[in-house]
């Protein structure tokens, strides 16, 4: 059952209508996705059938392999990353961290890589595909922060700091090939090795540990809900299908059509950020568990 927002006339109808889902399985299992984080300023991937947007990212395997590849990652990181490090938690992210400390959702596993989840007051989050804030060596292993390869991106390439590009998801942008030609790679200050960051680049799989980890907690859920996913990757959709198996309701909150939709019990078209601040509202004051209003406003997200 799709059902669309209208602000004026049924935005209380369909805050409603997610609340009393909430209320009926209170291990809800939620999965977010991208949709969750474009009202914080960060570009998805995907319009609402579903259809890619612009060129295909970088993979993995390529990343690895080919210093050329490398260099057009972070050539394009280096322009994009500022949007994404700017980023702050929008109320959609708030109301699900408020919803989490009240006891009316149960674990939260998400497909973005921005962090912003952490920064609303969520505690209980899984990164399915990693946190693009943290830099790995793929020679010695050691762990650095984005923002300090950000520096040395910046003293190494000062032609290109000032380049303007369309920003991409998860800090990328367009940028033009003749960017590339001298543009120097960030190394390991340990070891000079090859840095890439901490994500699961398209073509690589979730770790193995890391999937388990998000299986259990589904085994474990007497529901799911979708924020802001259009379920297209199956690295996310595979979360709908072992529900529906199990015979478990699935809800989803998002703009466009999924790749679920023919699982779904109750589906919302509307933005996270708008229809999920009542519906924390309304459980807030069913029950004296949930968090106060203080509790996002002290994170200053409004």
């Amino acid at each position: 059952m799709a059902e669309g927002f209208d602000e004026h006339d049924r935005a209380p109808e369909l805050a409603s209508s997610l609340a009393d889902f909430l209320a009926r399985h209170p291990n809800t299992l939620v999965l977010t996705g991208a949709g969750l984080s474009t009202a914080s300023g960060i570009p998805d991937y995907r319009d609402r059938d579903g259809v890619r947007r612009g060129t295909l990212p970088i993979q993995g395997p390529e990343f690895r392999r080919s210093p050329a590849v490398q260099r057009r990652y972070w050539a394009r990181s280096m322009i994009g990353w500022p949007v994404l490090a700017q980023a702050r938690p929008n109320a959609g992210h708030a109301a699900l961290a408020m919803l989490e400390a009240g006891g009316h959702i149960g674990a939260l596993l998400t497909q973005n890589v921005d962090g912003l989840h952490q920064r609303a007051g969520s505690q209980a989050v899984l990164e399915l595909h990693g946190n693009i804030h943290a830099v790995l060596c793929l020679d010695c292993g050691t762990r650095v922060t984005r923002s300090s390869v950000q520096e040395q991106l910046l003293r190494a390439n000062p032609h290109v700091a000032n380049a303007a590009a369309q920003p991409l998801p998860d800090g990328d942008a367009q940028v033009e090939p003749e960017f590339l030609d001298d543009f120097r790679l960030p190394v390991c200050g340990q070891c000079s090795g090859t840095l890439m960051p901490d994500v699961v680049f398209f073509g690589d799989n979730v770790p193995a540990t890391r999937t388990a980890s998000a299986l259990a907690q589904m085994a474990a859920a007497d529901a799911l809900l979708v924020v802001g996913s259009s379920l297209m990757v199956f690295s996310g959709f595979r979360f709908c299908r072992l529900a529906a198996e199990a015979g478990k309701p699935i809800a989803a909150v998002n703009l466009g059509r999924t790749r679920a939709d023919h699982m779904i019990a109750l589906k919302i078209e509307a933005s996270a950020e708008r229809l999920l601040p009542p519906v924390a509202a309304l459980l807030r004051d069913a029950s004296p568990m949930l968090a106060p209003p203080e509790f996002i406003h002290e994170r200053g997200i409004f």
